[in-house]
């Protein structure tokens, strides 16, 4: 059964639709079969991997409200070898529609039962915010939760309430959720402060935290207009070696060996 990751943080502009699209794309380099599930009314990890939200016939809202199966309408990209369920505005209306409905937290858990065994890793994609859509990638973490932390003070603000929200999840919907582990982002060494961040969030973390911290690029800002995930866009930038030495490390953990000889070119 395929590793299911869901990638969370109410604070917006922390990564994690850049951390979800590169780590996926780095997981297909390495062989794995991915699929990203674009849980954002925003649709910005649709946008990242080039697709046209207007010709989208049907995606994570279908699938949510249980209108059509989730593998109806997933997207393969045979250039990046991964796949994606697109997201559009019309996710915006599921926390609306869902509200009165039973069960309304694990609809995309249940979604996700007849296409959790076709992939090695499922990456969910949360909005910014603490709500419905956000409490149903947390009740289908399988595996755990990935937190993007930007190396900024606000970012650690809203950390003690993310983790108050885990921890209502577990109490109440789901006991098994953990953390996966908190990946550093924007990380900017010439400043003292960014230092002070990464020292914070391990001391409050601990062993939780990633080893691999992800600097901040230009490059990483870049690739996301051009509809193309770091590792096509500039191969060789920090930005490309982070998230390749992070699916390496995320690989590792996991007990996945992948001989370097997988890895194109």
């Amino acid at each position: 059964m395929g590793r299911v990751y869901t990638f969370v943080n109410q604070k917006g502009g922390v990564g994690k639709t850049t951390s979800a699209i590169n780590l996926g794309a780095y997981l297909g380099i390495y062989g794995q079969k991915v699929l990203i599930i674009d849980l954002d009314p925003q649709a910005n990890a649709t946008s990242c991997l080039n697709i046209d939200r207007q010709i989208i016939q049907g995606g994570t809202y279908e699938a949510l409200i249980g209108a059509s199966p989730l593998e109806a309408f997933v997207l393969y990209n045979p250039r990046l070898k991964i796949s994606i369920l697109p997201s559009s505005s019309q996710l915006a209306g599921a926390e609306v529609e869902l509200v009165s409905e039973i069960g309304r937290e694990s609809k995309l858990k249940i979604a996700m039962k007849n296409v959790i065994e076709r992939y090695d890793y499922i990456l969910i994609d949360c909005p910014p915010s603490l709500g419905l859509l956000t409490l149903n990638g947390l009740v289908a973490a399988q595996d755990g939760v990935i937190i993007p932390v930007q190396c900024e003070y606000l970012a650690l603000e809203g950390l003690s309430r993310l983790n108050s929200t885990i921890q209502r999840v577990r109490s109440v919907l789901f006991p098994e959720l953990k953390v996966r582990g908190v990946l550093l982002t924007m990380f900017d060494s010439r400043t003292n402060l960014a230092n002070e961040i990464v020292n914070e969030v391990k001391r409050y973390f601990h062993n939780l935290v990633f080893q691999t911290i992800i600097p901040r690029s230009i490059r990483l800002a870049e690739a996301p207009s051009f509809g193309q995930p770091i590792s096509l866009y500039a191969p060789k930038s920090i930005g490309a070696v982070a998230y390749d030495a992070l699916s390496r490390e995320i690989l590792a953990t996991d007990g996945v060996i992948i001989p370097d000889l997988v890895k194109e070119s």
